[in-house]
C-alpha cells in the first residue's frame, strides 16, 4: 500500500523556521520525484520544492528560492523541506506527493503526481 505521510507543521512566527518531513511507503523511492506543493484558502496549488530521489536534483518556486531547502534521507524513505525565514504568505496547507520518473521541474511547476499524502498545516503569524 503506498503511503505518503507528512509531518512538522505548526504555527510559527514570521522570520521562524520549520522542517517538514514526508514518510514514503510501499513502492520504490527511486524510481520516483518527491515534491511539496501547498495550497492556502482561496489560492491555487502552488508547487513549492520537488526533487528526484536517483540524482538529487532539485527544483524551487521562485516565491521560496533562498529560503528553503529539500533533501532526502534514501535510508529512511523520507524526504525534507527546511523552511527558514517563513513570511505570512508561506501559511498553507503543504502536500508531499510523488511522481513517477525524472521530471523534477514539470512536476513542481504542473503539479504532476501519481501519490499525495493528506497534508500539513503550517501558519505564520505572530
Amino acid at each position: 500500500q503506498v503511503q505518503l505521510v507528512e509531518s512538522g507543521g505548526d504555527l510559527v512566527q514570521p522570520g521562524g523556521s520549520l522542517r517538514l518531513s514526508c514518510a514514503a511507503s510501499g513502492f520504490t523511492l527511486e524510481d520516483y520525484t518527491i515534491g511539496w506543493f501547498r495550497q492556502a484558502p482561496g489560492k491555487e496549488r502552488e508547487g513549492v520544492s520537488c526533487i528526484t530521489i536517483s540524482d538529487g536534483a532539485t527544483y524551487y518556486a521562485d516565491s521560496v528560492k533562498g529560503r528553503f531547502g529539500i533533501s532526502r534521507d534514501n535510508t529512511k524513505n523520507t524526504v525534507y523541506l527546511q523552511m527558514n525565514s517563513l513570511k505570512p504568505e508561506d501559511s498553507a496547507v503543504y502536500y508531499c506527493a510523488a511522481n513517477r520518473g525524472p521530471a523534477v521541474k514539470a512536476m513542481c511547476v504542473f503539479i504532476l503526481h501519481d501519490y499525495e499524502g493528506q497534508g500539513t498545516q503550517v501558519t505564520v503569524s505572530s
